[in-house]
């Protein structure tokens, strides 16, 4: 069916995107790590690899099409403190910074959004690869 490849398509974009995102953790540590301090993150580096590793294991799953609950999972406890820590757009004065803020938080609660209605996509997933 086309819809099938439709879903193989979505799962592969945004598979792909989680995981270009938390590689770019990895290799933009030290950057990150810097920025997430200014934004009173504890242990800022630490914070971080975690988030990078969160997002690989989402990103791994969408992908794959396998551990679903997992892969949500991982991304609901990315979501939630960052977009609330750094993208806390209520507490900035800066007219232009306060919306670029705003957008990067309603962004991540739109992807959270559609992430977490993957859990109703009945499965296992067409061309998933389902190991147990």
């Amino acid at each position: 069916m086309i819809s099938d490849y439709i879903l193989l398509l979505s799962r592969v974009i945004l598979g792909f995107y989680f995981l270009f995102s938390g590689f770019n953790h990895f290799k933009n540590l030290n950057m990150m790590s810097q920025y997430a301090q200014t934004k009173n993150v504890p242990a800022p580096k630490l914070s971080v690899i975690v988030t990078g590793l969160l997002l690989l294991i989402g990103g791994f799953s969408i992908l794959f099409g396998a551990y679903i609950q997992v892969g949500v999972l991982a991304l609901t406890l990315f979501f939630l403190p960052v977009t609330f820590m750094i993208h806390n757009f209520w507490t900035v004065q800066d007219p232009q910074v306060k919306m670029m803020e705003m957008i990067n938080f309603m962004k991540n609660m739109a992807i959270w959004a559609g992430v977490l209605a993957l859990l109703f996509v009945p499965q296992p997933w067409p061309f998933s690869l389902s190991l147990f």
